[in-house]
């Protein structure tokens, strides 16, 4: 008998420490760059947040911002969720870690269109603001690739590499941090151009 509560008590701890980690790990999201956000978004869009308004979905209760779209950069904005007739950002209520949202605010937002706890891609890193016409902060872009030649083509080294240049030769370019929308627009695009 005394085996029989030992063993259901530790079943009971299992379940229960399965369970902590299992919402832990629901809320923790991976860093994702931006080239992985760009092909995760269904929709991209730049846009002005609306005032927050509270959504009821049943037993669920949304924080949502209506979107005035700027400009569309992929996918249709017309299948996100709509408050007040315009298509929408929906946050779960009492969600943590969002960003900062207030009404009015110029952001790029690469999003999902289905309803989940945060529409943002990467949970909650899919959102760029925009002020006085910048990306604050800026967005920090993978360096290109070095270009290899056209096969057929020969290099041609400027330089007989020593041993104080070959390091050099070697390192990858640093990276780049871009304050244009322009440019992340750009970037975007071109992310997904390239997405498999």
């Amino acid at each position: 008998m005394r085996a029989a509560t030992l063993a259901g008590a530790l079943r009971g701890a299992l379940l229960a420490g399965l369970l902590g980690l299992g919402a832990a790990q629901a809320t923790a999201a991976p860093t994702l760059s931006l080239e992985q956000q760009a092909r995760k978004a269904e929709v991209i869009v730049r846009a002005t947040l609306g005032p927050p308004a509270e959504v009821r979905d049943g037993d669920v209760t949304y924080v949502a911002y209506p979107l005035t779209v700027t400009e569309t950069i992929a996918g249709d904005p017309a299948s996100l969720p709509r408050q007040g007739g315009a298509p929408a950002l929906l946050f779960l209520k009492g969600l943590a870690d969002l960003p900062d949202l207030r009404a009015g605010q110029d952001v790029i937002a690469l999003l999902y269109s289905a309803r989940l706890d945060s529409p943002l891609v990467g949970f909650n890193q899919g959102l760029y603001p925009v002020v006085n016409g910048s990306l604050v902060p800026g967005v920090t872009l993978a360096a290109a690739p070095a270009t290899p030649s056209a096969p057929g083509t020969p290099a041609t080294p400027t330089a007989t590499p020593t041993a104080a240049t070959s390091p050099a030769a070697t390192t990858p370019p640093p990276a780049t941090v871009v304050t244009d929308p322009a440019r992340l627009r750009a970037a975007i695009l071109a992310a997904r151009e390239a997405r498999p």
